[in-house]
């Protein structure tokens, strides 16, 4: 699995991690509201997994601050631009 761009087309993006090579280049599309949106391309074999098994795992590197909400979804969002709502 691996992080793709555009994340959405002709919407602006910002690279997390971008100078960090302990971890992925992340493009993604930041909001107003403190929104991060990002994409993720999965290998055939993790499209298999999932179908055989149903399961996703998602591993949040927290550094012992508080967890943050995630919201996975195989749909893509619908994005309001100007104020920048996802």
């Amino acid at each position: 699995m691996k992080p793709i761009s555009p994340v959405i087309a002709g919407v602006p993006e910002v690279i997390f991690a971008k100078d960090q090579p302990e971890y992925l280049p992340l493009p993604a599309v930041k909001c107003d509201d403190g929104t991060v949106l990002s994409r993720w391309k999965l290998t055939w074999v993790e499209r298999w997994q999932i179908f055989i098994h149903g399961n996703l795992w998602l591993c949040q590197l927290t550094f012992n601050q508080p967890l943050q909400p995630q919201r996975p979804s195989v749909y893509p969002p619908s994005v309001r631009m100007g104020k920048g709502n996802i």
